[in-house]
């Protein structure tokens, strides 16, 4: 009677959030792409972890191609 219970408010319950590898890669994708201090601002990173992640987890990882430029301001983003 309790896994009924459990699968009955498991299907009830909202869509789970999504993970901030797919934070990122949504930032990275987008347009004008994202600088470290908007992806730390939505992942609670610190500047070289978000380096590692984009280098590591996307470049090596998920085989995804990071293109990295600066913008007019001189500060650097990257997009997918």
């Amino acid at each position: 009677m309790k896994a009924t219970k459990k699968r009955k408010a498991a299907a009830k319950s909202p869509a789970k959030k999504s993970t901030k590898t797919e934070q990122v890669i949504a930032l990275l994708r987008r347009t004008e792409g994202a600088s470290i201090p908007e992806i730390q601002k939505v992942t609670g990173w610190q500047p070289h972890s978000v380096r590692g992640f984009i280098s590591g987890t996307l470049g090596k990882k998920l085989k995804l191609k990071v293109e990295s430029s600066k913008d007019a301001q001189g500060e650097r983003r990257y997009k997918l």
